[in-house]
């Protein structure tokens, strides 16, 4: 029988092939840039995955994709600075990407900017944990898609973007989660809001996983504003994932 490497090299490589695929199609208006951290900022999101996907895990965090001051500038999911730096204990040069959009620069761990979201759902994690290490015992967290999308200043999420380009991407991204999901073998995936909720259900529907979703942290959201945290845990508590 063939031996699997280990799920970590499995995730890395999966990434990456991801990442080479991703770099073949072009985005035309109204995106003006397109960032890929699995390229500039790979040094931190490799370690990332090193350390702490190094075995299977029983819940998968999903989002959507890099939000502008998180993975854009660390490399990591949810990627708030303070919580990448001083809980996960991640920080290394992250370099520029090709193309780098005047009106989103890449300051990487110098970044002064929180990430609202991450800065809540990593927060969430550590008050309810207190080690990374206890919490990636059995958790992960990973975004659906790695790219991030600009409209000059202005943010493009996936679910935004011209029909055109949505199939293609999402063919990709879909084939992705899989494998990540193939190798993780958790018993749950958690879409970190409903669009990933949608995406994890469509991708992974030959699998045996179960979906749910939590409320997404954005400080978009009234309802996320109006105390997120106590919302997410009571969600997970009801699903019979947290107790």
């Amino acid at each position: 029988m063939e031996r699997l490497a280990p799920v970590a090299e499995q995730l890395i490589s999966a990434a990456q092939r991801l990442s080479s695929r991703l770099s073949e199609m072009s985005f035309g208006p109204p995106v003006s840039h397109v960032y890929d951290p699995l390229i500039y900022a790979w040094d931190a999101h490799e370690l990332y995955l090193r350390r702490y996907a190094s075995d299977t895990r029983r819940v998968v965090f999903l989002g959507m994709n890099p939000g502008p001051f998180g993975m854009v500038q660390s490399g990591v999911p949810f990627g708030e600075i303070g919580a990448v730096r001083d809980w996960l204990g991640i920080e290394v040069p992250v370099l520029k990407p090709r193309l780098e959009n005047p009106w989103r620069p890449i300051e990487g761990f110098a970044c002064r900017r929180s990430e609202v979201s991450g800065r809540r759902l990593w927060g969430l994690f550590s008050e309810r944990f207190g080690s990374a290490e206890a919490f990636f015992a059995e958790h992960f967290v990973a975004n659906y898609c790695p790219l991030a999308f600009f409209d000059r200043a202005r943010n493009l999420t996936p679910d935004r973007l011209p029909a055109a380009v949505v199939a293609p991407l999402f063919e990709a991204c879909d084939a992705h989660l899989s494998e990540l999901v193939g190798a993780l073998q958790p018993e749950w995936v958690i879409g970190i809001g409903a669009f990933a909720e949608k995406r994890a259900s469509e991708a992974l529907v030959s699998l045996p996983v179960k979906i749910g979703r939590i409320l997404h942290p954005s400080p978009a959201s009234p309802v996320a504003n109006r105390g997120w945290a106590s919302a997410a845990t009571g969600r997970l508590i009801a699903l019979g994932i947290w107790q």
